[in-house]
């Protein structure tokens, strides 16, 4: 194997950023890891640390707001401060995603979210015209963003913008519906502590943005239409929101998602992959989704470990229980095929204070436990890098207690990633329909790197 540039003190530097201990440690960090893990995409350990520790941006790199397609927080924050503590408004002016790409290190083109956090080692900045990112002084490599898409330009007719109805993520793979913007699983006793979905919905209202709580089906149609006939990149959408517990405009949660599907396939008959994020329902639930036209199913289980999954997920222990919402996982391989049935896990929660694992290795091996059971069965979970969002439970009570609720260490992620590759070539699994193309320098998932360790 070819082995790539290591990050040492004589590559590239830029002036206009202090380099400090930390940086330096940071970047010993990532060129150790790269050693330890050859075997892996050196892109792949960098994204997943940009996602762990978030990015935090040059007044100039914020310029370019104009240009290019900001975030749209389509269903959770994904920052690492609220935006009341955003004081150069980057809730407006930060990108959605970037692309990294080039440097000392040769890097793929990589495409991750942007978390942002001002107190990240890693900065973007420009650089001659050219947006860049670094950590400290080091120059890492440079950013491409993606320009603002036609139709993020358009207005219903009843002047909705159809980015606040129809976002897209992934470089325009992707069209996220979160039709419901709240989850009815409250309060601590319920809500999953890593969640901030009630407190998003809460700040962005708060900070002007036009979020309603559920999106209705014709704007939903009509925001499709303008991106149909304006975009080829989108290839796929995902009708998601928050839990119903009970019912919702009179309808329970496989009826309220089903609807907006069969009104989309109705009036865009097989035009993009459907997929649904939801609970994990009784089989006669599921079959709500199929018959709309649904394709994908992705009933999350968020974490593996039993104890865990109590602490962690009280409403969906409470009102489902662990045992049996890994069954309807499993008998959803008979309405939707196996390789259409794609729970998510939230990486790094395994870490979390005070209940969680504290050896990497330890957690990594729970983890793998779960994705061997699921993968063994013919089901391919996939990952979200857990990004400890300040308004979520797991941040707010260890503030209270005077700590701090950083992310899982960057070995877990970086070991994650062997082992979800690993254990995904052992089973002889396909690649997961509807995530665009796989493979570094391909891939365009965002929140996390499982699709750019797919050996192509």
């Amino acid at each position: 194997m070819t082995r790539r540039p290591r990050y040492t003190l004589g590559m590239s530097t830029r002036s206009t950023e202090p380099h400090t201990q930390l940086h330096e440690e940071r970047l010993a960090l990532l060129a150790r890891l790269e050693d330890e893990f050859a075997d892996l995409p050196a892109e792949a350990i960098l994204k997943e640390d940009l996602l762990r520790t978030g990015i935090s941006f040059d007044d100039e790199a914020l310029l370019f707001s104009g240009e290019f397609k900001t975030k749209s927080y389509f269903i959770f924050s994904f920052d690492m401060v609220p935006i009341s503590e955003m004081t150069r408004d980057e809730n407006l002016r930060a990108p959605e995603e970037m692309r990294f790409s080039g440097g000392d290190h040769g890097y793929r083109p990589t495409t991750v979210s942007v978390r942002v956090n001002p107190a990240s080692p890693y900065r973007g900045f420009v650089r001659d015209g050219q947006l860049r990112i670094g950590c400290g002084a080091r120059e890492l490599a440079d950013v491409e963003l993606l320009p603002v898409p036609e139709y993020y330009l358009r207005t219903l007719e009843n002047g909705q913008p159809v980015h606040e109805v129809a976002p897209t993520i992934e470089w325009g793979y992707l069209m996220y519906l979160t039709v419901y913007r709240k989850c009815q699983y409250f309060g601590f006793q319920e809500e999953c502590r890593f969640c901030d979905i009630n407190e998003n919905y809460r700040q962005q209202v708060k900070a002007g943005r036009p979020y309603r709580t559920v999106k209705p089906v014709d704007e939903v149609l009509e925001a499709l239409s303008i991106i149909g006939e304006t975009s080829s990149a989108a290839k796929a959408y995902t009708l998601t929101g928050g839990s119903i517990t009970r019912t919702l405009k009179g309808e329970s949660e496989a009826d309220f998602y089903a609807a907006y599907a069969r009104a989309i396939e109705e009036k865009f008959p097989g035009r993009w992959i459907g997929k649904v994020v939801a609970q994990a329902l009784p089989e006669d639930e599921q079959k709500k989704f199929r018959d709309a036209g649904i394709q994908v199913y992705h009933p999350n289980y968020e974490v593996w470990d039993e104890r865990l999954f109590e602490i962690l997920c009280p409403g969906k222990t409470s009102y489902v229980g662990r045992s049996e919402w890994h069954r309807r996982i499993i008998a959803a391989r008979d309405i939707f095929g196996a390789e259409n049935v794609i729970p998510n896990f939230v990486a790094g929660i395994e870490m979390s204070k005070p209940h969680g694992f504290t050896d990497p290795k330890e957690a990594i091996a729970s983890t793998t436990e779960g994705l061997d059971w699921f993968m063994s069965q013919g089901v391919c979970p996939r990952f979200t890098v857990w990004c400890p969002e300040p308004l979520s439970p797991l941040v707010m009570e260890r503030e209270a207690a005077g700590e701090v609720q950083g992310p899982a260490p960057l070995e877990y992620h970086v070991g994650l990633l062997r082992a979800w590759r690993d254990t995904h070539k052992k089973h002889g699994l396909p690649v997961p329909p509807g995530y665009g193309p796989p493979g570094a320098g391909n891939a365009l998932f965002s929140v996390s790197s499982f699709m750019d360790v797919i050996e192509v």
